[in-house]
């Protein structure tokens, strides 16, 4: 198991101080938000996109992907009834594949609650079988760029669209490839019924990412959740894949969070016998 961090808890601090900080702290990887770099990721030049990637290289870290992917540009949405919409997001998504892959990245997290809603009204099927399809149209972009799509359950506070794990892993099952994976968040997996460890054990062979923040939003160590049979399921289902901190609120600040944050994990990660 390795250990990253998400850019955007940085503010406007640039991605190539976030690399060489992450280096210095101890994480091997760095996921990023493409909106911290650019509104569209079209606007982002091959030069840049090799800077950015040898950048990472000389500090000595992985770039591993992107998450928060449709933030930005404004008026995308995975499951819109409207063609054009979801014709332009589609688009975009495509775009996202290449960016990553041009990176050095091969995991794109798929959260964007605000993108990918049930509309008031409309059959939860109906949005299943849009969903399904934008999806379908993407794997072979990601296939032929070797990037993994790890759709995230999201809480119901959030979205209305994938709440759970076992309708992530539905939805996987119907995709059927191998490019199209689960990922799982511990402030998500707070909002299910079922114990955090039972829907990690329930994830085996299709959990491919991993977010680590407490059920507060702050980083992990700084609330209630204890990681240390989160680290025990992890590896009884034989989970190598990277755990990226993400928290949401960034007190008492950045750097703080990322240091101690990290020293918990490890301390965890290394208690979690099975």
């Amino acid at each position: 198991m390795r250990f990253a961090v998400c850019n955007e808890m940085f503010g406007k601090k640039s991605i190539e101080w976030v690399f060489q900080f992450a280096a210095e702290t101890g994480f091997s990887g760095v996921e990023i938000a493409p909106f911290t770099l650019a509104e569209s990721v079209t606007k982002i030049s091959r030069e840049r996109r090799k800077e950015i990637r040898a950048a990472a290289k000389k500090a000595g870290v992985e770039i591993l992907g992107l998450h928060w992917l449709l933030v930005s540009p404004k008026g995308l949405s995975m499951t819109s009834l409207d063609d054009e919409v979801r014709k332009k997001t589609l688009e975009y998504f495509c775009e996202l594949i290449e960016f990553c892959a041009d990176l050095g990245g091969s995991i794109m997290v798929v959260g964007s609650p605000k993108q990918r809603g049930v509309p008031d009204g409309i059959p939860r099927d109906r949005i299943w079988r849009i969903a399904r399809q934008f999806f379908l149209e993407c794997v072979p972009v990601a296939k032929r760029r070797t990037v993994t799509i790890c759709i995230e359950p999201l809480a119901r506070e959030e979205t209305n669209f994938i709440n759970t794990a076992a309708e992530a892993i539905k939805l996987i099952d119907e995709i059927a490839s191998p490019y199209f994976k689960l990922h799982l968040d511990v402030k998500a997996m707070h909002d299910e019924a079922r114990p955090i460890e039972g829907i990690i054990e329930s994830s085996r062979g299709y959990l491919t990412h991993f977010h680590a923040n407490d059920s507060n939003r702050k980083g992990p160590g700084l609330g209630d959740t204890d990681f240390l049979p989160i680290f025990r399921a992890l590896k009884q289902i034989g989970y190598d894949g990277y755990v990226s901190m993400e928290p949401f609120d960034y007190e008492p600040d950045p750097i703080t969070i990322a240091k101690d944050g990290l020293a918990y994990l490890k301390k965890c990660h290394a208690s979690a016998t099975l």
